[in-house]
């Protein structure tokens, strides 16, 4: 037989897995966030973004600051809203409660709940921008902003955290050796006591595109997008990991259980993918974007979780909704957004609420996408490539009892024909999308029903 990845395979019958993920519409996905930055001259009104908002299944938006324009235009819109204080703002905050008191007035109060305002982040990376005096205030500033919500009678409502940037970790290769930097340690052990007591998360910026930079490998690609790959195993867990996002986050995950936090929630603060860059940036494009974000998108909505976190999506704000075309750096820091100022997509990745198939800015869309269709390899694809394909398919918490002895569509004993059965099954669970069945460029949607004998592929229309 084929082999099987050595990854525990979901052994749910397959109409109790398509309830599960029928189950998790896009109405219902509420772990999917997206950051609104504003360091640019050509961003839509605050009007015309709700309505854009609201045209998709994004259910939660981050600012970086507290504009009162948008937060005021994203009121009744059932969207979730993260507002942010600047490290400059985190002095006056840690030292005067009644500075804490008036920022609160000004910032949440007027707007609440109308706005769905969730969470207060003070400061970005303050940890790690090297400014010991600024983190050593940055706890007393969340006690105040936290006793000046409670104060407003919003106490358990809207919650305080901080950002910070993977370099927090001292260690993260593999995942389950995840610590954090040992000078870090002793502050942090005071901030995440006060999430902890405050119920608020650990926001995080992983971002596998950096990690790509660093070692622009093919296999590396692969396994920062998604895509079928030959995995890597944590030497401390036996573990095989089959993308970065999940082992940047559960990294994450063993630096806060070395520390006594591991029931502190993690949220993804900024994750994402640029679409453009300068000629000597290794990793922009729109197909490397799509496919980071796409399939993001679709690992996030299978509710698989991660290896060490089973089972649920954490919180997770896409970099960006728009491009910021006056921030500083490489190209490549200009082109995150997710849609031009027009309001249009930069590209699709299966957000819309309209779900009526791929838009044409998608890449390599599917034929007839109303139509019955079914996900199989390309003529000419190697064993080595099927067999990648294969393990990374029945890797994803799809019930790949059927091509097992005694199987279905365990014969013909193939590669070939067990890949095919796999990679359709993995299709027609995640969406449907063209992203779904790319597998490295391996896959192609056919209108060919490719069942046979007892042997029978799950299709139909989207």
């Amino acid at each position: 037989m084929a082999s099987l990845p050595q990854l525990s395979i979901s052994l749910l019958p397959l109409f109790l897995l398509f309830a599960v993920t029928a189950f998790y519409s896009v109405d219902s996905q509420s772990f999917v966030g997206v950051n609104y930055g504003q360091v640019a001259d050509t961003l839509p009104s605050p009007a015309a973004t709700a309505n854009l908002l609201r045209s998709t299944s994004i259910k939660k938006v981050r600012l970086y600051g507290a504009d009162p324009a948008i937060i005021t235009a994203l009121a009744n819109t059932g969207i979730g809203i993260v507002i942010g204080a600047s490290n400059g703002d985190i002095p006056a905050l840690a030292s005067d409660p009644n500075a804490a008191t008036q920022w609160v007035k000004s910032n949440v109060v007027p707007f609440y709940p109308s706005s769905d305002i969730t969470l207060v982040t003070l400061g970005n990376e303050v940890l790690t921008v090297g400014d010991g005096a600024l983190a050593s205030q940055l706890l007393p500033a969340m006690r105040n902003v936290q006793n000046a919500l409670a104060t407003a009678g919003l106490g358990g409502k809207v919650r305080v955290s901080t950002v910070h940037v993977m370099s927090v970790l001292g260690q993260s290769d593999p995942p389950s050796s995840g610590r954090f930097r040992p000078e870090l340690e002793d502050t942090l052990r005071g901030v995440l006591a006060f999430l902890r007591d405050n119920g608020s998360p650990f926001a995080i910026n992983p971002y596998p595109f950096f990690a790509y930079q660093s070692d622009p490998r093919p296999e590396t690609l692969a396994f920062c997008l998604f895509q079928p790959n030959s995995g890597r195993v944590d030497s401390g867990t036996g573990i095989k990991y089959m993308n970065m996002f999940d082992a940047q986050v559960d990294a994450v995950h063993s630096a806060l259980n070395s520390l006594g936090f591991k029931d502190v929630e993690i949220m993804v603060a900024e994750t994402g993918w640029p679409y453009r860059g300068d000629s000597n940036e290794v990793g922009p494009s729109v197909e490397n974007a799509k496919a980071y974000n796409g399939n993001l998108i679709a690992h996030l909505r299978s509710m698989v979780g991660t290896p060490l976190m089973p089972g649920k999506s954490v919180d997770t704000y896409i970099f960006a909704l728009y491009d910021e075309n006056l921030k500083p750096g490489p190209g490549s820091e200009r082109a995150f957004g997710l849609f031009k100022p027009d309001l249009t997509m930069t590209y699709d990745v299966g957000l819309s609420n309209a779900r009526q198939g791929p838009s044409s800015s998608t890449v390599n869309p599917s034929p007839n996408p109303t139509a019955s269709q079914w996900c199989v390899p390309k003529a000419g694809v190697s064993d080595a490539q099927l067999q990648t394909n294969l393990d990374y398919a029945c890797s994803h918490s799809i019930d790949c009892g059927l091509i097992q002895p005694g199987g279905a569509c365990f014969e013909p004993n193939t590669v070939a024909s067990h890949a095919a059965y796999a990679m359709n099954l993995y299709y027609q669970t995640y969406g449907k999308n063209p992203w779904n069945c790319d597998f490295s460029q391996t896959a192609t949607v056919t209108s060919a029903n490719p069942s046979y004998n007892a042997c029978n592929y799950p299709g139909g229309s989207t």
